[in-house]
């Protein structure tokens, strides 16, 4: 089984990139934490019980690992922008065997109590040009959502565009008619109900 489970919106620092989240929505971010295999770190917003936002940067204070970090990080440039989503399945190399090449190895990560695997593309970078969903199997019970203050936000709808709109379709783990694929240059929108209106994330 597949589910959606967060967005990443992918900054040059993390100050930049809490500014322009908080600015769209309206609402105040929470504070994450850092990623030290991949020398990244983040801040974070709940989208309901199971779901959230983060806010993804390089960590200027963590020593550059031995790889690509994930997102596409290394190779960031321009404003902050939503770059990514992540889809929660069950069984990770189960989920990774079945898509696209270049949907990553399993990699186990931690963070404070939080544990999971996730598939970590070799480059970085996800199939179908970062359009395809980087896939993430929690361990134990401990999840970011279910700590996050509930500040009424909600993810409406997802428009994810790319040139191969069929073949990603096709090729996607999750069904969920919030996520709408349409032609054109690979590009994320998020319409996320907040307490002042329904906001476009970009």
């Amino acid at each position: 089984m597949a589910a959606f489970d967060h967005l990443a919106v992918s900054a040059g620092t993390l100050e930049a990139g809490t500014a322009h989240v908080e600015a769209a929505l309206g609402v105040p971010l929470e504070h994450g934490g850092k990623h030290p295999h991949m020398g990244t770190h983040n801040r974070l917003l709940s989208l309901g019980p199971e779901e959230y936002l983060e806010v993804i940067a390089i960590d200027p204070d963590a020593p550059k690992p031995p790889h690509p970090r994930w997102f596409a990080l290394d190779r960031f440039a321009g404003p902050p922008r939503l770059t990514n989503w992540i889809a929660r399945v069950d069984d990770l190399d189960a989920a990774l065997a079945a898509a696209p090449a270049g949907a990553g190895r399993a990699t186990d990560l931690a963070r404070g109590d939080f544990r999971w695997r996730f598939g970590v593309p070799a480059d970085g970078c996800l199939p179908f040009g970062d359009a395809f969903p980087a896939l993430i199997e929690w361990q134990g019970t401990a999840r970011p959502a279910a700590r996050l203050p509930d500040r009424g936000c909600r993810l409406i709808r997802l428009e994810i565009t790319c040139p191969e709109p069929g073949a990603l379709a096709s090729a996607l783990p999750v069904t969920d008619p919030r996520i709408v694929i349409a032609a054109g240059e690979k590009s994320l929108r998020a319409t996320i109900r907040t307490p002042h209106g329904d906001r476009v994330l970009a």
